[in-house]
């Protein structure tokens, strides 16, 4: 096997190997994501931008290398979900541009592939920083390619092996060589990333298959999710925990009780060092709520059950013939959000916003999600707004995939932002560039702040953070943890100022009204002369989300 040249039979083996050890070791990558709030993981990210990839490579029988190297590329693009999945595919999107020049390739060939993959990815990222999966494939890349310039009869094999070898010693680097990772005393999880899809890549190469899941038994080929109706899903959310007994005597029957009235599906195992909590409930902040009464909670999964379902459905019929619908223009200018909680995509909805991609923190939607939302707005022009700094690359390669008209990325990195941006969104522009100056200036007026949960123990910036307690951010940088009195108050004290002239608090699902007022009061005390609206969002993961102009 020393001397084996990469065909598309081979290249379509190693991408599916790459797939499956990204997706078997998604876990470790998204345990070194730094900041402890809950978001769209790396690993998870990323094992679902290469899952794309493995799906459409199953389907082509005995590809031409052009044809393998090509249909990856497409799907990871269309796919690709989070930065670290934009990144990915923009790798992959270069490598092919090389692949497709030859029935075969070699060692050398693979390792200008790489570089070009590299070359391409830079290209795409505005401010490229360091001690980041691009640091590491260009490093590792300019490596390989560097010792093909001195022995150019190394194999596909020995060049892969080459790039791994550099790539782990680029990957430890990493820690020194950004500030935040440095404190955390971390690898950077999306080189963490690559470097594991490059391992199963070289074990695809050296005709190591894993195995697949087994399906389970049953009476039809696949279960039909489409004959599911979304409406038949009594709770959106399936929740599972479970919370260390450091109050002994809390009683366990009084939690179940509480439980059986905000959801069904509950089951609560106790022992006398932990309870473990499943429920499918519209409330899963509340159940967290009653588990942290008990203690620390050590896990947490909250997975949206009509998401899934969609997705299932959606995945049971990839088979058929998906011919883009394009709705043609009847106006100039149309406008996509992304947003989570029906609140909010009512709120976007009455400030003209014409579709609203389901998504936000721990559900960035892939590429082709927001390709198909833009698909279906009948204008000339196409204002994607993605609310989410994680959403933006995504939105951006959206942009190379539009047809039928033009779309235009607004950077709005929190919901706040796009509210803004659609506040000051001028029909009668005469130019669309001028139309997304206007929108982005408003959107950078806006101090946006929220609180949510610690998705896991951390230590950041000098402070030591329980999984489960609250956090404040303020404009993405962590404001303060622990009680919710205490968080709230130091956000708000952090936000507003004696020039403060709108504040908006828009509260999330399971927050009450009664709640939400408490933190209005909070905001009129800072500076009682504000004007303040209050909004029922209905948002996962976010308790609160505020914002100051």
């Amino acid at each position: 096997m020393a001397d084996q040249k990469i065909d598309g039979a081979l290249f379509k083996s190693m991408v599916i190997e790459g797939a499956l050890a990204i997706a078997e070791n998604k876990e470790r990558a998204n345990e070194l994501n730094v900041f402890p709030v809950p978001d769209g993981d790396t690993g998870t990210n990323m094992s679902m931008t290469m899952a794309s990839a493995m799906t459409e490579l199953d389907k082509l029988e005995e590809p031409t290398l052009a044809k393998a190297a090509d249909t990856a590329a497409s799907a990871l693009l269309r796919g690709a979900r989070g930065n670290s999945g934009v990144i990915l595919s923009l790798l992959f999107r270069g490598m092919a541009k090389k692949l497709r020049e030859a029935e075969q390739v070699d060692g050398r060939a693979l390792a200008l592939a790489l570089r070009e993959g590299v070359d391409t990815a830079y290209k795409a990222v505005m401010k490229p920083a360091e001690g980041t999966i691009l640091t590491v494939s260009r490093v590792s890349a300019q490596h390989a390619v560097e010792a093909c310039q001195a022995d150019s009869a190394l194999s596909a094999e020995q060049v892969l092996c080459a790039v791994l070898e550099r790539g782990r010693e680029a990957l430890a680097e990493t820690v020194h060589q950004n500030p935040v990772l440095e404190k955390a005393g971390v690898v950077d999880a999306g080189a963490f990333g690559f470097l594991t899809i490059l391992e199963g890549m070289l074990d695809g190469l050296r005709g190591v298959r894993k195995e697949r899941a087994a399906a389970q038994p049953a009476a039809k080929a696949a279960a039909d999710f489409a004959a599911i109706a979304d409406e038949e899903i009594t709770f959106t959310y399936c929740t599972e925990f479970i919370a260390a007994r450091k109050d002994k005597a809390r009683n366990v029957g009084r939690l179940r009780a509480i439980l059986s009235d905000i959801g069904d599906s509950l089951v609560v195992v106790e022992d006398d060092d932990i309870v473990k909590v499943h429920v499918h409930t519209d409330q899963p902040n509340r159940a967290l709520e009653e588990g942290l009464k008990f203690g620390p909670l050590l896990t947490v999964k909250i997975e949206n059950m009509r998401e899934q379902h969609t997705a299932k459905v959606i995945e049971g019929t990839a088979d058929a013939p998906a011919e883009r619908v394009i709705a043609p223009p009847e106006k100039k200018y149309g406008f996509v959000a992304v947003a989570a909680g029906d609140g909010l995509k009512n709120v976007f909805t009455d400030l003209g916003v014409d579709m609203v991609v389901q998504g936000g923190q721990t559900m960035n939607p892939s590429t082709d999600d927001i390709v198909r939302a833009v698909d279906a707005v009948p204008a000339e022009t196409v204002f994607v707004l993605p609310n989410n700094k994680n959403i933006i690359m995504a939105a951006e390669q959206a942009a190379h995939l539009a047809e039928g008209k033009k779309l235009v990325v607004v950077p709005t990195r929190t919901i706040p932002q796009g509210i803004s941006a659609m506040l000051a969104a001028d029909l009668d522009s005469e130019q669309d560039s001028g139309l997304a100056a206007a929108m982005a200036d408003a959107a950078a007026q806006v101090r946006s702040g929220q609180v949510t949960y610690a998705a896991r123990d951390s230590e950041f910036d000098g402070k030591k953070i329980k999984q489960g307690e609250y956090l404040s951010l303020c404009e993405g940088r962590l404001c303060a943890s622990g009680r919710e009195s205490v968080v709230l108050k130091k956000l708000v004290r952090e936000m507003v100022t004696d020039d403060s002239a709108f504040a908006t608090v828009i509260y999330g699902e399971g927050v009450s009204a009664e709640q939400a007022a408490e933190v209005e009061a909070l905001l009129r005390r800072e500076n009682k002369d504000m004007e303040i609206s209050v909004i029922d969002g209905g948002q996962p993961v976010y308790y609160y989300i505020l914002s100051v102009e």
